[in-house]
């Protein structure tokens, strides 16, 4: 690997590169082909070991600056395209919104009753306005008509007056019961704005209100960044699609909980493959794939069937991260395979893959989705949480009041706490005291309710 963190390309097969993983101190070939000391791929540390001079502290990056990296490693989000009104939730603008027409485009009555010229009483006209109707004949002074919510005002309209402050008498005049003031419940032409007003910025999130305000400015599409494509490589042997598990069989969580969850986090999941433990099937659906993304379920650490750090090494892709000073989730990496896609791999326990989404893919597709990064905001803790000596931990929590109280079954493996969780809390290596203000990371579907939307 050079200094820059780029794999080079060199020819040595797959399985040599395993064993010489499974060795852990071994040599591998370095820039050149020759043979140098391995610091790219170090030996796993023992479960538990907290010490600083393992091999995995020596390479993990710390996890703020993890998650630094990815926002910063795109190198451009993709080209603005024309989406329709329909199809365009969620995305982010790319040019700023202006109105296209004044708003509203014509005078219009803010509530049912009569629009009134001059003092009362009047006399009411026969018939009617109704929303959706040309413009109506002129009032005169001293009449009224009756006039629906919407609709638009006639010439020389004084104001209208609510069904509920008027009553007709016995000769069909109409008398208000309270006082009318000039132009009450007329919303002028231009109250909201003026044509060519702007109205969003560009990098606006394409929210349900976004909609309504892009469609009655008079828009028909928006130009806005295209989702980031994603794609899905679920690695292991001993994963089950399908019933209860046996023999040494686990259900495979990551698979059906990753697509949505990539796409709330404003991806397209343009493919879920499941490609067991076959390091050749890897290889070749990493140089077939153009997404932009490509998020690989285990097989990050060193194991004797961990490939993804090999098969890196001979395509020569650029590592950017690899191994993060968190927990659940230090095994996690982020590399850029060729000049506009990357790869965040995830370990497979299910709680340290939803840590390596929020640390790695979270930043990189915000970036490449034109998103801005949420303000970031603490919250004092409830209860006790126990640190690592030396890594960050995140850990799930609910959100009662002005507090986040953690939750139990936190382990790496573990989704029974996320699953009810509002948010993560950022715990500092040592632990957390109640009242001790943490970092919170909202989930998406508690972000913002649309985001599930998005799918």
């Amino acid at each position: 690997m050079t200094a820059s963190g780029r794999y080079e390309e060199v020819d040595f097969d797959v399985e040599e590169a395993l064993a010489l993983v499974k060795e852990g101190g071994a040599e591998v070939p370095d820039d050149s082909g020759t043979t140098g000391a391995s610091s790219s791929v170090p030996a796993p540390a023992p479960q538990g070991d907290g010490r600083k001079d393992t091999g995995e502290h020596r390479t993990a990056m710390p996890w703020q600056r993890a998650r630094a990296v990815a926002g910063r490693a795109p190198r451009r989000p993709g080209a603005p395209v024309s989406v329709p009104l329909d199809a365009a939730l969620g995305l982010v603008l790319a040019a700023p919104l202006a109105a296209l027409t004044d708003l509203p485009s014509f005078d219009t009555s803010a509530m049912d009753g009569w629009a009134v010229a001059g003092p009362g009483p009047w006399d009411v006209r026969a018939g009617g306005v109704l929303a959706g109707h040309g413009a109506p004949a002129p009032l005169t002074d001293g009449e009224a008509v009756p006039i629906a919510t919407g609709a638009r005002i006639p010439q020389d309209t004084s104001a209208v007056l609510r069904s509920e402050h008027g009553h007709g008498d016995d000769n069909g005049r109409l008398h208000a019961i309270r006082d009318v003031v000039h132009g009450q419940d007329i919303r002028p032409r231009g109250q909201e704005c003026r044509s060519g007003e702007p109205l969003l910025p560009s990098g606006t999130l394409v929210t349900p209100a976004v909609l309504g305000l892009a469609a009655a400015a008079g828009y028909d599409t928006v130009s806005a960044l295209p989702r980031p494509r994603a794609e899905i490589l679920v690695l292991g042997d001993e994963l089950l699609t399908g019933g209860l598990p046996h023999d040494g069989l686990i259900r495979d969580a990551l698979g059906p909980m990753l697509p949505p969850w990539l796409r709330a986090l404003g991806a397209e999941v343009v493919a879920v493959r499941r490609l067991g433990d076959d390091a050749q099937a890897l290889r070749r659906a990493l140089r077939n794939s153009d997404a932009d993304l490509v998020v690989t379920t285990g097989g990050t650490a060193a194991g004797p069937v961990d490939h993804v750090h090999p098969i890196l090494r001979r395509s020569g892709a650029e590592l950017l991260v690899d191994g993060v000073q968190v927990r659940p989730g230090h095994p996690m990496l982020l590399a850029r395979l060729k000049e506009d896609q990357h790869l965040v791999g995830l370990p497979g326990n299910p709680l340290a893959a939803v840590s390596g989404l929020l640390t790695l893919a979270e930043p990189l597709l915000r970036t490449l989705s034109g998103r801005t990064a949420p303000e970031p905001y603490t919250l004092p803790l409830q209860d006790t949480v126990h640190g690592h000596p030396y890594d960050t931990r995140l850990i799930p929590v609910v959100l009662r009041g002005d507090r986040a109280a953690p939750l139990h079954y936190n382990g790496p493996a573990m989704l029974r706490s996320i699953a009810v969780a509002d948010a993560l809390a950022v715990v500092p290596p040592g632990g957390a005291r109640p009242g001790q203000e943490l970092e919170i990371l909202d989930l998406p579907w508690a972000m913002a309710g649309i985001e599930v939307c998005f799918t």
